[in-house]
């Protein structure tokens, strides 16, 4: 099927390349030499600085006469393997019907499917783009955005963008998603006057005002949900006193919470909400939030048609459309063009031995050829 890549051979190559986020270097020259050949015209840069760069980048294009131009979006860089793995986390392995390496799912094995699937799409076809980071695990700053930065200088705009993350549940091809949920993390700081225990009056111990102000946060319900996104939920995740002394009041006390939120939601108006609860408990009370992307969602249409059609002819199920899970890179690429995202099943994503069946990497390739054929040349 795939007629000059076959993507067991690519996806051992970029596991092989160890790239912990942020990612640089080697593993992006395997994915040039693969590309290169095809026709694709290959694009490197690298962003930002410490700690959270530098970031390489890789936007990979190969023109053709029909008027489509589709995108895949991926990244290649990988969290960290951890210890107690049963061989090295980057020395790729097949063991039964299992290729073992830390990016075997997420999501080295996706990006070699898919150009495996390019290799196997007539060049003549239409516009094909790659859109791959090496920032997708970590702060996400010098990433994506940079990428959609690059492509805008240059005038490039997919009409679609399929995103290889790791959708597919129980088995490959369950699910996929059109639309994420926003994110949020928020910290609250509230102020007192460190003293000693037995002399309360002369202190202002901030605890009782922080317990007040998660309490009422806690009755906060933001929404009931939707028909394609689930109620948006406020979990705290940590509180700090940071006092080692039994016999004395603390000078502040803080916590941390995150939003998870639908499309009834906003980031910034989260935030405002946590602040006006927070002062109206103690006007001192600092709160700062971070808004890792909003929500959003590609409503059933086209592409997910194309999509699920190309997913049904190889594998016989029709997927299931869905919003839940984390965040991924298609919170900022939804800004460019209609976006889905379909991959291998994630259930070994970011553990120990991770790992994805071998006959699932070939089944994803037709998948995603199905896909370019669908979208490009019907």
């Amino acid at each position: 099927m795939t007629h000059g890549i076959d993507p067991l051979d690519l996806a051992k190559a970029l596991i092989a390349a160890p790239s912990v986020t942020p990612a640089t270097g080697a593993v992006f020259d395997v994915l040039e030499a693969a590309l290169t050949p095809l026709g694709f015209t290959v694009e490197r840069f690298i962003d930002g600085i410490e700690p959270d760069g530098p970031v390489e980048n890789l936007l990979a294009v190969r023109k053709g006469a029909g008027p489509v131009h589709f995108g895949f979006a991926g990244h290649l860089d990988v969290v960290p393997p951890g210890v107690g793995w049963t061989g090295d986390a980057f020395d790729p392995q097949v063991r039964g019907e299992l290729l073992y390496g830390r990016g075997a799912v997420d999501m080295k094995g996706a990006i070699a499917a898919f150009a495996a699937a390019a290799a196997a799409t007539p060049a003549e076809a239409g516009t094909i783009s790659l859109i791959v980071t090496g920032d997708e695990e970590g702060p996400a700053i010098f990433g994506t955005r940079a990428l959609m930065e690059h492509m805008d200088a240059r005038g490039l705009r997919p009409d679609m963008i399929l995103v290889g993350e790791p959708t597919s549940v129980q088995r490959l091809g369950d699910m996929m998603k059109i639309g994420r949920r926003g994110s949020v993390n928020i910290w609250i700081d509230v102020p007192g006057t460190q003293g000693h225990v037995a002399y309360p009056h002369l202190a202002d111990n901030p605890i009782p005002k922080l317990v007040k102000i998660l309490a009422a946060i806690d009755t906060v319900t933001l929404d009931e949900g939707t028909e394609w996104f689930q109620p948006s939920n406020i979990e705290f995740t940590d509180i700090e006193v940071g006092n080692g002394a039994h016999n004395v009041i603390p000078a502040s006390a803080r916590a941390r919470l995150s939003i998870r939120f639908n499309d009834q939601q906003q980031g910034a108006a989260l935030i405002e909400m946590i602040e006006r609860i927070a002062r109206d408990v103690d006007p001192g009370a600092k709160v700062v939030g971070k808004i890792s992307g909003e929500a959003f969602l590609t409503p059933p249409g086209d592409l997910s048609a194309l999509v699920a059609e190309a997913i049904h002819a190889e594998t016989d199920i029709v997927p299931e459309l869905s919003t839940t899970g984390g965040t991924s890179d298609a919170r900022f690429l939804h800004a460019l063009c209609p976006v889905v995202e379909f991959g291998l099943t994630n259930a070994t994503m970011h553990k120990l031995d991770e790992a994805v069946a071998v006959e699932d990497l070939r089944t994803l390739a037709a998948i995603y050829r199905g896909v370019l054929m669908r979208a490009l040349l019907d």
